[in-house]
């Protein structure tokens, strides 16, 4: 396994009025967070937030090209982002959902205390296969192929490459002490992770590494 520290190049926030920041996605256009009872689309360059969507908020947040989904509850909401209306709501697959990402046409769910990286169908919610993990979950991106996820335990947290078919530990990028990762966030051909701070109210933007893609 491959490790470091992160090296951390910017920091917005805390947001007026923001309990946390948990979930994150990228649009191409916008970064999105979610802020307890409110999703937020923010200018990358500065940090400003541009407009906001009202629904809960409190865990992961995924862009599939269209449309936004967000963890809302014991369910999982489709959402417009022009109009933020909900446009269908799947189950989510069990406790301590946190993490949410969109790839090969899918979601995938971080379980935080399950310690888990489910794949689901977005029609259904149905579970398509589980990656193990031996940390807690928080945030969970695909990027260029590879598939990253967040850890937040004992005042401890990482980003974590991870093989997407054994779950083993590919490259970690450890954070400085005191600093967590909630929500994580990525796009393919960028050079940087965006980091949610959790109850801190920040977000970060995290160097990327560039390397080979994991397997799968």
């Amino acid at each position: 396994m491959k490790r470091a520290n992160a090296e951390i190049t910017a920091e917005y926030g805390p947001y007026p009025g923001v309990d946390g920041v948990h979930g994150v996605t990228c649009d191409g256009e916008h970064v999105w967070f979610a802020s307890g009872t409110r999703l937020n689309a923010c200018d990358p360059a500065g940090g400003n937030v541009l407009r906001s969507i009202d629904i809960a908020a409190h865990a992961g947040t995924a862009f599939d090209g269209r449309h936004l989904f967000q963890i809302v509850e014991d369910g999982i909401c489709k959402i417009d982002p022009a109009t933020g209306q909900v446009l269908a709501t799947i189950p989510a697959p069990g406790d301590s959902n946190s993490g949410l990402a969109w790839a090969e046409g899918t979601l995938w769910v971080g379980q935080y205390r399950g310690r888990k990286i489910h794949q689901i169908d977005p029609a259904t919610g149905a579970i398509l296969r589980t990656i193990e993990s031996d940390r807690f979950v928080t945030g969970v991106t695909w990027v260029d192929g590879e598939c990253w996820h967040g850890t937040w335990e004992n005042d401890e947290s990482a980003l974590r490459r991870i093989d997407p078919v054994t779950g083993q530990v590919l490259e970690q990028l450890d954070m400085p002490p005191g600093v967590g990762v909630s929500g994580l966030a990525a796009e393919d051909g960028e050079a940087l992770f965006y980091c949610g701070g959790g109850h801190s109210g920040k977000l970060r933007a995290v160097k990327r590494p560039r390397g080979v893609a994991a397997a799968g």
